[in-house]
């Protein structure tokens, strides 16, 4: 299976666990994604001239490299940030069974 371009990870955070939550659920009732894990960070960034550090969570979503503007534009859509971290990481390998998985349980 050549995972080079089928397959990606993409991270968002949000500022609250249940939004997180919600997020992740839409996500993957929508079958835009085969799974989507949460972590509980502390983000340090700078924001319209501010250093900042919040509390967030970050969602891990494992997805189909073919779904990702649809998924991106589903971000955007439930999001509560002005300008949401959205970031598409490429899966280069990884174990056949797992990506066959992604595959049965995303559309197509």
């Amino acid at each position: 299976m050549n995972s080079d371009t089928a397959y990606c990870v993409v991270l968002t955070t949000v500022a609250s666990a249940e939004h997180a939550e919600d997020l992740a659920k839409k996500i993957v009732v929508e079958k835009l994604a085969a799974c989507v894990q949460v972590q509980q960070i502390r983000s340090y960034y700078l924001w319209k001239g501010e250093a900042c550090n919040d509390p967030e969570c970050l969602l891990f979503i494992k997805a189909r490299k073919s779904q990702y503007q649809e998924l991106e534009d589903f971000i955007r859509k439930n999001h509560s940030y002005e300008t949401p971290e959205i970031v598409q990481l490429s899966i280069t390998a990884g174990f056949g069974g797992y990506l066959k998985w992604i595959d049965e349980v995303t559309c197509a």
